[in-house]
């Protein structure tokens, strides 16, 4: 048979307002995200993503996954979300080049320097800014669209207030967090689990998540200030916006992210479920009955969840956003033990058991919520919450009823129950993994049937009318027996089967008594269906094809190796004569600068508050060749008293991107914090091309990383030679685990105490809340890297700083003396004093994975 086609598509079309978008850390999740109703998943590829121990895609199911999720009209995002080494960036280019031509949609980038390098290299790629990027006001998202980003994830703090301002300013597309786990660090500048558990770093995809552990919050003496079941000082809930959608939405945030890349795919269906029927409910203009309501409410609450906050949306960083008492599950509560009945000892075991614990037996429940039969259920005592059993729920039960379990020893009446796993979950999951195809695509049909003229059958998809093929075939004859009627042509076309389409709706063209045989129209049907499969694949493979002629990365990137390449000169004396080296001091006074100054520091650092809080203006401080540093942290509420530090032609030290937009705009000479990291040598060029002047090294990066892309680095590089680092910047105050709240930060006394959180292995850090309530934590062991000094003057770093945050103006003094006779001996050749007793050299030999 002749067949005739036309296909017709543009270039992947964007994404639709708004985008329910959902994780998926594998195969099976990512089908249980599209089955219920996701309009974008993101997910990992090879080790460049902040969720490296999920199970991720190999290029077979990744490939495999996008071509499903485009046939359903979905997205697929590909998260890189990781700070990228520099001897990484060729990889990381090709890991970005092999995802887009398998199907990848866009790209969710930490790194600058490989953000800019997409964006040089390949400029057609849809780049999204990660949250770990911490951009947080309107400025920072109107910089990230200048430099080609198509979408900003907006940190996880923003109220909706702060997000409907961004929206109102700039014309981007914004993505917010809609539900699931918090960082109770701003993303991105945390640094606790590199320095608390083995150079696992949250910066590249390995965190060990030690803020969900339990800590002391303990005085200088020891004496401990958190009451008993406030034990868990850095553990939020988890955030549900189930109820603000309307607000949400009205916000203009165009993405509403799901959290669970590592979430098993029972998790990921329940909870994108729930979603999208809100959403659809919103976007249609009806109002749910309240059975309905109860029960995706039920639905989010029997997931894994830790309770649930809106806190940050709200506005508020109170103790309502906090999970004090544990880290774990807690389900929904459902009820609560009544009653126990033992049972005798059948096996010599049991016998053992219960001379050790007591009888085994039943527990009786009595229900407020309903439970089902396989239902996970967990039983705890307020007074003993460590000593909690499991059981299995044996059959439906409604709220109201008294059900029993099976339990191995004594439950005492009053213990709270809750279901912490749903079978009823986990069964809609099992069915929709087991299904060919996860989601169908609605089409309009319409059908063709005229005497006299080729028979053709045209499917348009719903969502995207312009996506359409046409299937032409043999001509229409007049009806020797019986007429084929307009239902006839609808229940054989409509028949859309194995294929990933659903027929919606009708348009049916047939003339009186055609006659035809079914056999060919089922023909006619299948090649529309193969047509439009092919009319929606056809751009990303036009893309595949585009992508396979650019040029290999190595010979392109800009990375160490291709600056050696271009420039044979000795890059590491360039650096050098950059300037002198010196060694600088961060100070919390003017006395300890002044001590600072007299033991040979040069370059001195105060942060804005402490200037403040000494009386010191801008012009005095440039006047007294004293150096502002600005938070890590910019909201629009931060604006009004750090944005006046910045001046022309002045130096100044910015932590975040929106003081860079600034500062090149006032033509100031910013240095980049280390919290704007910059591990290799394409972020440290790009952002100078936009303003930086100087930049900090991560604590985390090693020696051999430093010597790596430094030497090539067109601005001064420096380095913290003495301090604990910090490892958390949080809105919300840690000092509130102390239950004494006086909700005035001017006016706290705990706040001037020197204050520690002490871990379980009896390390003390340093907790300190400013007097906006923005709590930071330090590392419990100081640096020290004044005897590698030699080595990393040679690598081209030229300023080495004493952070004396935590030391008064003695200390000062006396650490800051030390890093300059390391200097001075490092400078004649001469060896530096040995690390002094009690610090480490951090990260800086061992490295973070």
């Amino acid at each position: 048979m002749d067949h005739q086609t036309a296909l017709t598509g543009s270039e992947p079309a964007g994404p639709r307002r708004p985008e329910l978008l959902a994780p998926a850390g594998g195969p099976g999740p990512f089908a249980a995200a599209l089955a219920a109703g996701a309009d974008a998943i993101y997910c990992g590829m090879g080790s460049f993503n902040a969720r490296r121990k999920a199970d991720n895609f190999t290029d077979e199911s990744f490939a495999a996954a996008c071509r499903a999720a485009h046939l359903a009209g979905a997205r697929v995002y590909v998260t890189v979300n990781i700070v990228i080494k520099d001897a990484e960036m060729v990889d990381a280019l090709e890991l970005i080049r092999r995802c887009a031509a398998l199907g990848a949609d866009a790209f969710i980038i930490q790194d600058w320097g490989l953000f800019f390098e997409v964006r040089r290299l390949m400029p057609d790629i849809e780049t999204h800014i990660s949250t770990q990027a911490n951009i947080h006001d309107a400025r920072g998202t109107a910089w990230c669209k200048r430099a080609g980003a198509d979408r900003v994830t907006l940190s996880r703090e923003l109220s909706l207030d702060e997000i409907a301002a961004i929206h109102e300013r700039v014309d981007i597309d914004l993505e917010v967090f809609a539900h699931g786990s918090i960082c109770f660090s701003y993303s991105g500048v945390c640094l606790l689990s590199s320095f608390a558990c083995a150079g696992r770093s949250a910066n590249r995809g390995m965190c060990a998540q030690p803020c969900r552990l339990p800590y002391d919050l303990v005085t200088e003496e020891g004496r401990v200030l958190s009451p008993a079941g406030r034990g868990r000082p850095l553990c939020p809930r988890d955030t549900n916006t189930s109820e603000l959608l309307p607000r949400l939405l009205a916000t203009g945030a165009h993405a509403l992210k799901l959290e669970g890349r590592m979430k098993a795919p029972d998790y990921v269906y329940s909870v994108v479920d729930a979603y999208r029927q809100e959403l659809d409910d919103l976007l249609a203009g009806r109002k749910a009955p309240a059975e309905q309501r109860e029960a995706r409410a039920r639905q989010l609450k029997r997931c894994f969840n830790r309770d649930f906050t809106h806190a940050y949306q709200d506005g508020t960083s109170d103790d309502d956003m906090m999970s004090y008492e544990r880290s774990n599950n807690r389900g929904q509560l459902v009820g609560e033990v009544v009653g126990f009945n033992p049972r005798s000892p059948k096996t010599r075991s049991e016998r053992f058991r219960e001379r050790d614990k007591g009888p085994a037996g039943t527990a009786r429940i009595s229900l407020f919520e309903p439970v089902g039969a396989g239902d996970l259920l967990e039983l705890r005592h307020d007074a003993e919450p460590d000593q909690f059993l499991t059981a299995i729920a044996r059959a439906d039960a409604t709220a109201g009823d008294v059900i029993e379990v099976s339990v191995p020893r004594r439950m005492p009446s009053g213990c709270r129950v809750r279901i912490i796993r749903s079978q009823r979950a986990i069964d809609a999951a099992d069915a929709v993994l087991k299904r060919e195809i996860a989601r169908k695509r609605p089409v309009h049909v319409l059908i063709r049937a005229r005497i006299g003229e080729p028979f053709s059958v045209e499917l348009s998809c719903v969502d995207d009318p312009a996506l359409k093929a046409r299937a032409v075939g043999f001509v229409v004859e007049p009806a020797r027996t019986k007429a084929v009627s307009r239902d006839d042509l609808i229940e054989h076309v409509g028949r859309l089967g194995s294929s990933p389409f659903e027929a919606s709706t009708f348009e049916v063209e047939v003339d009186e008594g055609c006659g035809m045989g079914f056999s060919a129209v089922h023909k006619i049907r299948s090649e529309a269906c193969r047509l439009l499969e092919a009319c929606i694949l056809a751009p990303y493979g036009r893309r595949a094809q585009a992508l396979s002629v650019l040029p290999s990365f190595s010979s392109v990137a800009l990375s160490a190796e291709t600056a050696s390449a271009s420039d044979p000169a000795c890059a590491t004396t360039r650096a050098r004569s950059l300037e002198q080296p010196s060694v600088c001091a961060l100070v919390t006074s003017l006395e300890a600068a002044e001590e600072a100054r007299r033991a040979g520091a040069v370059r001195i650092y105060l942060s804005a508050d402490d200037l403040d809080a000494e009386g010191v203006s801008p012009a005095d401080a440039l006047g007294r060749g004293y150096i502002p540093l600005l938070d890590e942290v910019c909201r629009e509420k931060d604006r009004g008293r750090l944005d006046r530090w910045v001046a022309a032609k002045a130096p100044v030290a910015i932590g975040n991107i929106s003081h860079l937009a600034l500062s090149s705009d006032a033509g100031a000479l910013p240095e980049l914090r280390s919290c704007i990291p910059v591990h290799n040598l394409a972020a440290c060029m790009h952002l100078f091309h936009r303003g930086a002047r100087g930049f900090w090294l991560s604590p985390e990066l090693t020696i051999d990383e430093i010597e790596r892309f430094v030497p090539h680095a067109p601005i001064p590089a420096g380095i913290t030679v003495f301090g604990r680092p910090r490892v958390m910047t949080s809105e919300h105050c840690i000092l509130q685990v102390a239950d004494a709240c006086v909700h005035d930060c001017r006016r706290c006394r705990l706040r001037r105490q020197s204050l520690y959180l002490r871990n379980i292995d009896d390390r003390l850090l340093p907790v300190h809340t400013d007097v906006h309530g923005r709590s930071r934590l330090y590392a419990a062991q100081p640096l020290d890297l004044t005897p590698q000094v030699p080595r990393l003057l040679n690598a081209g770093v030229s300023r080495f700083l004493v952070d004396a945050t935590l030391l008064d103006p003695s200390e000062t003094y006396v650490q800051v003396l030390r890093a300059a006779r390391s200097l001075d001996a490092s400078l004649a050749g001469k060896r530096p004093s040995p690390r002094q007793h009690g610090a480490s050299a951090g990260c800086l030999f061992v490295g973070v994975d």
